[in-house]
């Protein structure tokens, strides 16, 4: 018998692979398909899931109502290069070596994600909230990491590249060693200078 936890937990990979399946669908078609799916989880599907026919409807501007959620959602190894993520809801999810290279993640929920060797390289974290996520062997290069949240974060290298400003929450241990290696490239807006020396690129736990 499927018990709610994994049906919870069955749900929120359903979310993240129809995402990868149909970006263009809007987020509340995509969460009632993977909800109607995972409360049929015990059953021989008979017809298709009524609720995937709003999978093909467009996705509108996105409000509040319209937020992605993906959290703790496994999506360890997705390509995610450049997609749109804005203000998606990706609290507890597994990102192990995803690819999210150029993707937009302004304002998206991240806290306590696990982001291990995940590519984020030139990707648009305006506003992100990185709260408790583990960054062991991430790639930030060039990110826009402006008005980020990373309090907290664990295992986070120097981000080479990187702009930031003062809106941008740094790991305490990490945050003397940015302003150090960091240049004004515009008014309140820096820049990582290139690679870090070693004994000081990662903060841990």
């Amino acid at each position: 018998m499927v018990t709610d936890k994994e049906r919870a937990e069955h749900a929120a990979r359903l979310r993240g692979l129809l995402y990868l399946a149909c970006p263009d669908a809007p987020a509340i078609a995509i969460s009632a398909t993977a909800e109607a799916i995972a409360e049929s989880a015990e059953e021989t599907p008979q017809e298709p899931v009524r609720q995937a026919a709003q999978l093909s409807q467009p996705r509108h501007p996105r409000f509040a109502e319209d937020q992605l959620n993906l959290s703790g959602a496994d999506l360890s190894g997705a390509n995610l290069s450049g997609a749109d993520l804005r203000r998606a809801n990706l609290s507890g999810a597994t990102l192990y070596r995803a690819n999210l290279a150029s993707a937009n993640l302004t304002g998206v929920n991240l806290t306590g994600a696990h982001l291990f060797g995940a590519n984020l390289t030139e990707t648009d974290l305006n506003g992100a909230d990185l709260t408790d996520a583990d960054l062991n062997s991430a790639d930030l290069t060039d990110a826009n990491l402006r008005g980020t949240q990373l309090a907290g974060a664990v295992h986070m290298p120097l981000p080479a590249g990187a702009t930031w400003d003062s809106f941008t929450r740094w790991p305490a241990a990490l945050a003397s060693v940015v302003i150090e290696q960091s240049d004004e490239v515009r008014p309140g807006v820096y820049q990582v200078r290139g690679e870090p020396s070693p004994d000081r690129s990662t903060v841990g736990v």
